[in-house]
């Protein structure tokens, strides 16, 4: 089972994750961030892992050690299902169109974490996120899941449009590359043998 659960509690946060990869997308999420829910409900349903997320932090400061710490709980969760990544494509990518926003995400399961991140806001904040906030979970998702993650967006419409397309395109390419292939079932992806 491709399962895994993981408490990550500090003085400035409490979170619960559970994920499971080969689930149907269902998702229970509560981080106390509105927009972040919403972001990580769109990665439950369009990946189908089923993510639940409870968080409990210092909003009354901002929200930052909240988002931070909820992308590094999900990328440990993501990363103890992988186990030994038997089996999985690896690759993928995905470029996500939103009305007027083209958004692409590569990414490799390799054990190797690393982010670029090309994606440029015009505002501050989308609802009540600060729209930097993006870029910080988006580099502790990839660091603590060991994975090389790339994500750019080519033109945008808003900023709405922005986030959700990048969340979105990680969703679909996550749900390629996490996916058994059947053809290779038994073996890690690598020449090295392992990941």
């Amino acid at each position: 089972m491709r399962k895994a659960e993981l408490t990550r509690k500090t003085n400035e946060t409490d979170i619960q994750v559970s994920v499971n990869l080969d689930g149907t997308g269902r998702h229970a999420i509560n981080t106390g961030i509105g927009f972040l829910d919403h972001m990580l409900d769109q990665l439950s349903r369009h990946s189908l892992i089923d993510i639940d997320v409870t968080a409990k932090g210092d909003l009354h400061i901002d929200m930052h050690h909240t988002a931070e710490d909820v992308g590094i709980a999900l990328g440990q969760a993501i990363a103890r299902a992988l186990g030994d990544k038997k089996g999985i494509r690896r690759y993928a990518s995905c470029d996500l169109p939103m009305d007027g926003t083209l958004t692409r995400v590569a990414l490799d399961v390799s054990g190797r974490p690393f982010l670029v991140w090309k994606v440029e806001f015009t505002r501050d904040k989308v609802g009540e996120m600060d729209t930097e906030l993006f870029r910080e979970w988006f580099q502790a998702f990839a660091m603590n899941a060991g994975i090389t993650l790339h994500v750019e967006t080519f033109y945008a419409d808003n900023n709405h449009h922005i986030a959700e397309s990048a969340y979105k395109a990680l969703a679909r390419a996550l749900r390629d590359a996490v996916e058994i292939d059947p053809r290779a079932a038994d073996r890690i992806p690598s020449t090295k043998g392992t990941l």
